[in-house]
């Protein structure tokens, strides 16, 4: 598919989808180097078939949840996120991790986040 300036545009595997203020609340605190990273890397899920998990791991023990991996320099940042309708990917909370192991929180948080968008999303479909 060409793109307005005529230049080839990869074809995208899926799409990404940001839910409410979550995702954005985390992105405006970034410096530009690590927006930048974070931009490529969505790009990278939206386009690759079969994401490798240095950009994107599942997190084990949890029902569908992923995380969305980000190394800037020697910062590390993970995003959470779950897929929707097959491809669809929503993104929720994000955080810079300063130790080795995920604060019990922040997947804590994706969790309710998830639970809310899927009472919502059956909310909307209810006559």
């Amino acid at each position: 598919m060409l793109n307005l300036q005529g230049e080839m545009e990869p074809l995208k595997c899926r799409s990404v989808k940001f839910y409410k203020h979550y995702f954005e609340d985390f992105f405006v605190g970034q410096k530009k180097k690590v927006k930048d990273k974070i931009t490529w890397t969505l790009k990278l899920i939206e386009e690759i078939k079969s994401i490798p998990e240095t950009y994107l791991k599942h997190l084990t023990g949890t029902d569908g949840l992923f995380e969305i991996r980000i190394q800037s320099g020697s910062d590390i940042f993970r995003i959470f996120c779950f897929f929707d309708e097959g491809n669809l990917i929503v993104l929720m909370n994000g955080f810079q991790k300063k130790t080795q192991k995920t604060p019990i929180e922040e997947p804590a948080k994706a969790i309710k986040i998830k639970r809310e968008y899927y009472e919502e999303k059956k909310r909307a479909k209810r006559p």
